[in-house]
């Protein structure tokens, strides 16, 4: 299972990689119709939601410590409130629709809280790739006598 741990902390942060290139093709595609950003929201908000579930119970049947499972569930709350900064900055246009410097500033924390969404998840990876190697915790106890040079 820790194998497995690995493999889906893995395909969560390609997904992540991706939700940066997809938002990307949303800005740059000309016009910029309703769908310019699909594959960011489908992605964001099913693709990543799914992995993250997936990664917090493979960290639970692998066994990790429970501040591990705690990091491989944080991401859902941080795309949660993904969807809240963009309706803030959506809804903080002017009467015309055009943005605002408010909306566009809301609209930059969209940006920070993606960074540090990728930032846990390249955590949990790293916590599911020290969990997948053997080592002394793995290893059989060694018993050192007194006397006897350790």
């Amino acid at each position: 299972m820790r194998e497995a741990f690995v493999i889906v902390s893995i395909l969560l942060l390609v997904s992540f990689a991706l939700q940066f290139v997809f938002a990307a093709v949303g800005a740059f595609t000309k016009p910029a119709g309703d769908g310019a950003y699909a594959l960011h929201s489908v992605n964001g908000m099913a693709v990543i939601l799914v992995l993250t579930v997936l990664t917090a119970l493979c960290a639970a049947m692998a066994k990790a410590p429970g501040r591990i499972v705690g990091l491989a569930v944080l991401p859902i709350g941080l795309v949660v409130v993904q969807a809240l900064i963009a309706m803030l900055a959506n809804a903080s246009t002017d009467a015309a629709g055009a943005s605002t410097p408010l909306g566009l500033t809301i609209a930059g924390l969209h940006a920070v809280n993606g960074i540090i969404a990728v930032h846990v998840v390249v955590g949990v990876l790293r916590a599911a790739r020290q969990l997948d190697r053997p080592g002394p915790v793995d290893a059989a106890p060694v018993t050192v006598r007194e006397g006897e040079p350790a």
